[in-house]
């Protein structure tokens, strides 16, 4: 008998005890037909030693043979279109999956950095792991300033650190650029804070800086109101208190009237009418002379505000932790 009559006979032997067997031999059937040990894959593993042109002719047919029965044992043990027939009902409608969306800090900085994108700044990105140059010195904090101190600040060494604020990324872009610039840095920040309702170890700022020759507080104020009424609304008022900042002077924290309940006071603004959203000035002399700029000739503001601050004043959240704790119940919310 040649190699193809039996691989012919396997397979109508196959057929036939597949009709007449029971479950339990059935499930034995698919293992000694189409197993590694079983006559079929023994012929398939002994093609190579066969003619050229008969070897064609056998594999062609073996491999017919093997799909066929492939199809016998898989379409009724169970596993097969039939089976599947039999259990479910196509006809009946797909169950929608859920579709995921961008993080609530994700979207605030995207609404945020699209305000300033149509005010004419430029985004402009840096390294998470900072110089103690970069973060601290270049932008005019003295040696004993607390923030150098390691309860403020994650130091990787001696030299390198997390950095605690976006303004880096303003210097080292003022360092390859001439005047007029117009930078908005958004990034994520790292702070030693104890975790708590109000503050996290992470979090992400929105900083911006303008220089140019004749740049007053004057258009640093008509910045921000443009930036707080398409943000918060029209009707939203702000408020300037004289503040201390290293790298700015005069500096300024900016606060807006209470969107929710008008500036009559209520929880969120802990019945005081305001809240609080960034900081802000005009760029220190000393900032200048670190990037090599002439503070006789330019002049420039700065401004930089917390996105998770932002999110949680916009959108009424008491809890920065909810932001990070990846709770779905919390973030269909939104």
């Amino acid at each position: 008998m040649s190699i193809a009559d039996q691989i012919r006979d396997l397979e109508k032997t196959a057929k036939q005890e597949w009709d007449s067997a029971s479950a339990a031999d059935r499930a034995q059937m698919k293992v000694r037909y189409l197993g590694k040990k079983s006559p079929l894959n023994e012929i398939l593993r002994g093609l190579k030693d066969l003619p050229e042109t008969e070897r064609r002719e056998v594999g062609a047919l073996a491999n017919q043979v093997r799909d066929a029965l492939t199809v016998l044992f898989e379409s009724q043990d169970g596993s097969g279109d039939d089976a599947l027939s039999a259990k479910f009902d196509f006809t009946l409608p797909g169950r929608p999956a859920p579709r995921g969306v961008r993080h609530l800090i994700t979207r605030t900085m995207e609404e945020v950095v699209e305000i300033f994108y149509g005010m004419g700044f430029e985004v402009a990105d840096g390294p998470e792991i900072e110089s103690d140059y970069y973060n601290f010195g270049a932008l005019n904090f003295p040696p004993d300033h607390p923030a150098r101190d390691m309860q403020d600040t994650f130091f990787v060494s001696d030299e390198y650190l997390l950095r605690t604020h976006t303004s880096p990324v303003q210097v080292r872009t003022f360092e390859n650029r001439r005047p007029p610039v117009r930078i908005l840095a958004p990034g994520r920040v790292y702070r030693s804070e104890a975790i708590n309702a109000r503050s996290y170890c992470v979090f992400h700022q929105i900083e911006g800086f303008f220089v140019d020759t004749d740049v007053s507080f004057a258009d640093l104020k008509g910045v921000l109101a443009a930036f707080a009424q398409e943000y918060f609304g029209q009707d939203v008022k702000l408020r300037f208190r004289p503040s201390y900042f290293p790298f700015t002077e005069p500096s300024t924290e900016v606060d807006i009237s209470c969107y929710l309940c008008k500036g009559k006071g209520c929880n969120i603004c802990k019945h005081e009418g305001w809240l609080e959203i960034l900081g802000a000035g005009m760029i220190h002399p000393n900032v200048f002379a670190a990037v090599d700029y002439d503070p006789n000739t330019f002049s420039g503001y700065a401004f930089g505000m917390g996105v998770e601050r932002i999110t949680m004043l916009k959108h009424g959240i008491n809890d920065i932790r909810l932001l990070y704790e990846n709770d779905l119940r919390f973030l269909k919310q939104f």
